[in-house]
């Protein structure tokens, strides 16, 4: 089967916007795709700004102290290892 060609894309944002609503096996082969391990990638963040009760934050606070690590580093991966459950979840559920 012939693969459509993947647009050009003017920003990550569009990329961004096309991927969410493009099928990529549509694009590529994925069966000859190989795994690639880039260590000094560094993932684009944005600032948000986030409201918590305040017991959140004290407990945060508390349990990243005893980690010896910044408490916005700590909710980086408690956020992280929780996203990355569901998704694995959701995925579960549909497969």
């Amino acid at each position: 089967m012939t693969k459509k060609r993947i647009p050009a894309f003017k920003n990550e944002d569009e990329e961004r916007d096309f991927w969410a609503t493009h099928d990529s096996t549509e694009y590529l082969d994925w069966s000859k795709a190989k795994r690639a391990v880039f260590p000094n990638l560094k993932p684009s963040t944005k600032s948000i700004s986030l409201r918590l009760p305040e017991s959140i934050l004290v407990g945060l606070k508390m349990l990243a102290n005893k980690r010896d690590v910044p408490y916005q580093s700590l909710l980086k991966v408690f956020l992280a290892e929780k996203v990355e459950e569901e998704l694995r979840h959701a995925h579960a559920k549909t497969a």
